[in-house]
């Protein structure tokens, strides 16, 4: 079962339980899951890599306004979109610890030949795809160049 078809799955789920959160959720995925299909070049096909990135996009989307309502004085609606984000993240793969992270970016930064941060570029290009989905990355970037500035 693909991630489109687990999601309107777990809708009938959230219907049959009433569970009005996670239902506008799941809902959301969707409504996007299918702008993914319809969107030019995508022949109505959406893989299940394609869907990862669509719902990294959404789940950093809402933490960034949840932060944006707690500046501006708002917690009942940064906690809407903290749960908004928590059933996203429910979809994604393990998020990496940070031994984790940087264990991975050593291995890339290996393979990629980088000794300086002039090779920043080199290493991310290979990390952000390597790692998408299974870090942030703002992570990705401040850990290459921790790294490479400790060489």
């Amino acid at each position: 079962m693909d991630l489109f078809e687990k999601v309107s799955e777990d809708i009938k789920a959230a219907m049959k339980a009433k569970d009005r959160e996670r239902l506008d959720a799941l809902r959301g995925i969707k409504k996007e899951f299918i702008e993914g299909k319809t969107a030019p070049g995508a022949d109505g096909q959406l893989t299940d890599d394609a869907a990862l990135k669509i719902l990294v996009k959404m789940a950093k989307q809402r933490k960034e306004s949840a932060e944006i309502y707690n500046s501006q004085n708002r917690p009942d609606l940064a906690q809407a979109e903290l749960a908004q984000a928590a059933v996203i993240e429910e979809y994604l793969p393990k998020q990496f610890s940070d031994e984790e992270l940087t264990e991975q970016i050593k291995k890339i930064i290996a393979e990629t030949g980088a000794s300086s941060p002039k090779e920043m570029g080199k290493v991310m290009g290979v990390a952000t795809k390597a790692l998408a989905g299974r870090a942030d990355g703002k992570a990705i970037s401040a850990k290459v160049k921790e790294l490479l500035n400790g060489n």
